[in-house]
């Protein structure tokens, strides 16, 4: 009996063991699956509508664009002889003929037909066409240009009002923002690219430093004069240059910016030449020995190295050492920036400058000057108009004074002479120094005679070859 009693203890404690075995083991397992089926969590970025709305102002901008950008083709006068005309003469002095000379893009800004494009796209012309994106074509007339800008001014006459793209607000253009670079450059019809704003207040040369847009968007020769536009279709700038060594768009384009096209423009209709407001201070490049030595190539602002006397900077209190940082609340980091927003500016009206004046941020009310200075490049002179002193002295209202002249010029001590007459034509003021000396080139003259009062009133002529 006690032999059954065992035999059955033994055999319930096994099969509990046996149980609880396949318990615990079954639980570890279930366990595991369990880990590994676990899903990670990831967590959803919905899209913003203006991911999408970016396309739709891409249409939407190049729709309203497209139509206002036309083609310009620059034709040109060639003469010369014939084989005919060398073997057997000729009576009416060889032959003329026009070709094309080159070609660019032009925004139309007005409805009854003014267009603004690139002084090089226009130069040297004798006729210009002009074809809209419809492929009309008219003739077209040279309102005015400037050089220095490479902004023009033409116009074509028709029935029809045109469809133009008004000025916008290029101050306002920020970098990183998507633009379109529209263009008709092989007369075929307009052409879109997209970028984006890469820098503002891009300069791209030292002796004459100025005031880009930088993109990324693709611009090539023949888009010249053509409209760079923000996603609302406003034009921002009218696209001007490429920097490669190719001369083909490698990833840098610039713009003039709108504010500075709108008022050239606006002084050609006015004026027939661009007014320039200055503050009447110089400054200093920030990449000389100099400038490095006093660390002026790390300060945020323009130093002030120079302020002009009786200019609108000297009246209002601006003092040579100052740091412009603001103008007109716009932030000034260099004097690229500088001179971009004062290019939008005429003599006469009044800004407000905040400066660094040793830690101390001071403001002041300038009213900019008109400009006193110019270079005449072809003579080696730099001229400037003559103030109210300056007429007393020398007991003449018009002229002009000397006040830097060239090593060619070393022994004939011409500074604080005046200027008042070029081969013997007037000189009145700055303009007039500036147009007789431009024309020296186009007249080949033989020799150049200046007209020159010194100190003492006493007339003298020099004659240069």
């Amino acid at each position: 009996m006690k032999k059954v009693t065992l035999f059955f203890t033994s055999l319930f404690s096994a099969v509990l063991a046996v149980f609880l075995y396949a318990q615990f083991s079954n639980t570890e397992t279930s366990s595991a699956v369990t880990e590994r089926n676990v899903q990670p969590i990831f967590q959803n970025v919905n899209l913003t509508k203006s991911s999408s709305e970016v396309v739709s102002d891409f249409t939407s901008a190049a729709e309203k664009t497209i139509n206002a950008v036309v083609h310009v083709t620059n034709f040109q006068e060639r003469s010369g002889f014939s084989l005919f005309d060398f073997m057997y003469g000729s009576q009416n002095g060889g032959y003329q003929n026009e070709i094309e000379a080159g070609s660019g893009s032009g925004v139309i800004i007005s409805p009854d037909g003014y267009i603004v494009t690139n002084t090089h796209v226009i130069k040297n012309s004798s006729n210009l066409n002009v074809t809209l994106n419809n492929k009309k074509s008219y003739k077209a007339s040279v309102v005015g240009s400037d050089a220095e800008f490479d902004i023009a001014l033409i116009k074509i006459e028709t029935q029809d009002d045109l469809p133009f793209l008004a000025f916008g607000n290029s101050d306002s253009a920020q970098i990183g923002e998507w633009v379109l670079a529209v263009g008709n450059p092989f007369n075929l019809t307009s052409t879109v690219t997209a970028g984006i704003i890469s820098a503002k207040a891009r300069s791209l040369s030292e002796r004459n430093p100025q005031s880009f847009i930088q993109t990324d968007a693709a611009i090539n020769p023949g888009n010249s004069g053509g409209a760079l536009v923000n996603t609302n279709g406003d034009l921002i700038g009218i696209n001007t240059a490429i920097s490669s060594r190719t001369g083909s768009y490698v990833g840098y384009s610039f713009a003039v910016p709108s504010n500075i096209a709108k008022k050239v423009v606006e002084d050609l209709l006015e004026y027939g030449k661009v007014q320039k407001g200055i503050l009447g201070i110089s400054t200093m490049n920030e990449n000389s020995s100099e400038a490095i030595e006093l660390g002026l190539d790390q300060i945020e602002g323009v130093y002030v190295a120079n302020v002009s006397e009786d200019s609108g900077a000297e009246r209002a209190g601006i003092k040579e050492g100052d740091v412009i940082k603001k103008v007109n609340g716009v932030k000034i980091g260099k004097f690229s920036a500088l001179v971009g927003y004062l290019s939008s500016k005429r003599p006469g009206e009044k800004v407000k400058v905040a400066v660094d004046r040793d830690g101390a941020l001071l403001e002041f009310d300038v009213e900019l000057s008109k400009l006193m200075t110019v270079d005449l490049r072809n003579l080696g002179l730099r001229v400037k108009d003559l103030t109210e002193d300056d007429q007393k002295n020398y007991k003449r209202k018009t002229g002009v004074k000397i006040v830097a002249a060239s090593q060619s010029y070393r022994n004939y001590n011409l500074e604080g002479k005046l200027l008042i007459a070029i081969n013997d034509n007037e000189i009145k003021d700055i303009n007039d120094a500036e147009e007789r000396s431009n024309n020296l080139r186009r007249n080949k003259n033989y020799y150049t005679a200046l007209t020159l009062i010194d100190q003492n009133g006493e007339k003298e002529r020099i004659l240069f070859d």
